[in-house]
């Protein structure tokens, strides 16, 4: 499929990094265009194995990151793997890696080393910590910076246990900050004709998520504690329980406020002192949930959800994983892909001009090392060379 007209069409990357954080920017990059070029370990990413379930050789977790991706594998640990990495650095836009700060050093392959002989390339890092300060260098995971974070200390219900978000928030964040970190750096090199270090790290990233409760403590608010599903600064914001489905509401303004109670058949209530304005509502949350409940007990949850929604209050049905996924509007906005046996979420970005295009689900283990050597100028001598000695192992060691 041609990629003429995506928006990073030309840009060509060299994707060293494994598992989440690395791999989520790199999708991004190559769902837009990139010639995204992955190289893994002799021993591959790890993801190929956190299964079940299994498609091919590798595992769904893999599969959901590593789609539009050329990929072969390079053993780093020998010099002539380094080497090679250098000669494909030499036609490359950008490098992103998420090896533990001073690995590449220790080859002569960090950022200092490669500025001198590329002095275009941007080079992006994600890591746990970034590279220095009290604990620069470590290694980060998902969960342990929502812990540190504080993403688990407002997590979960009132009165109860720290909980971990359900999905790996943390990790994604990163890399789509990654992904702004690159194309701003592209944007600047535009100018100056100069490359730079982007460094996105797991703990910056989770800091950054936690909005409203940093700032509620920066102007002087109470110790941010877990109220659920409920929001600390606004009432009614959260599940509340039907005669079906639980529906979540969440409004934000006395005139929706208005609506929801027009609606609900109890208008009473936007005259009642303890629910006159948001102050007073989040005061008397718990009454106001069971009013509210009590007006919805006898209505079905979707239809009541698409009538709200539908005439302008902010609110949606509690729907399981399967249900989103066969709703009409996921396929509307094209929010699953299906490239033969593959099948992945969508982009979220949408261009009007140049839209994101699926080129080729994930590789194989090293499906493309052939292909990538020859692109720059290898010839087969070599690379069988490369594969018997293997610098570029085509199948995984174990």
């Amino acid at each position: 499929m041609s990629l003429s007209n995506a928006s990073l069409s030309g840009l060509r990357v060299i994707d060293l990094s494994r598992v989440l954080g690395g791999p989520y920017c790199t999708q991004v990059l190559a769902d837009h265009g990139a010639d995204v070029v992955k190289i893994e370990p002799p021993c591959g990413d790890e993801t190929r194995g956190w299964g079940p379930p299994f498609l091919g050789d590798a595992a769904s977790y893999f599969h959901g990151l590593n789609r539009g991706k050329r990929g072969m594998s390079l053993d780093l640990g020998q010099e002539g793997g380094r080497a090679l990495l250098l000669e494909l650095l030499e036609n490359a836009d950008v490098l992103v890696e998420n090896f533990k700060p001073g690995t590449l050093e220790k080859w002569g392959l960090g950022y200092d080393d490669l500025k001198e002989r590329f002095p275009r390339l941007i080079h992006c890092r994600v890591s746990g910590f970034g590279a220095d300060g009290p604990m620069g260098g470590l290694p980060g995971y998902d969960a342990v910076i929502q812990a540190m974070a504080g993403l688990m200390s407002v997590n979960g219900e009132q009165g109860g246990d720290p909980l971990r978000v359900g999905l790996p928030i943390v990790d994604i964040v990163t890399g789509l900050n990654a992904v702004i970190g690159i194309t701003l750096a592209l944007h600047e090199r535009a100018h100056s004709g100069q490359g730079q270090f982007v460094e996105a790290a797991l703990f910056d990233s989770g800091l950054s998520l936690m909005h409203p409760h940093f700032p509620n403590v920066f102007y002087g608010g109470p110790a941010p504690q877990r109220t659920g599903n409920a929001h600390p600064n606004i009432a009614p914001y959260e599940v509340y329980k039907t005669a079906t489905q639980p529906l979540f509401l969440a409004v934000g303004n006395n005139g929706q406020f208005a609506k929801l109670c027009d609606e609900l058949n109890c208008s009473a209530l936007t005259k009642d002192p303890r629910f006159v304005d948001n102050g007073a509502r989040l005061a008397n949350r718990d009454a106001l949930r069971d009013a509210l409940e009590g007006a919805m007990r006898g209505r079905d949850g979707l239809a009541l959800a698409e009538h709200l929604i539908g005439n302008g209050v902010p609110c949606g049905p509690v729907l399981e994983t399967s249900q989103i996924l066969a709703h009409p509007h996921t396929a509307h906005r094209e929010m699953i892909v299906e490239l033969g046996d593959y099948k992945g979420t969508g982009s979220p970005i949408k261009l009007s001009r140049t839209p994101c295009r699926y080129q080729r689900p994930p590789p194989t283990f090293a499906q493309h090392t052939e292909d990538i050597l020859r692109d720059i100028g290898t010839s087969p001598e070599r690379i069988a060379r490369f594969i018997e000695q293997g610098i570029t192992p085509t199948e995984k060691k174990r």
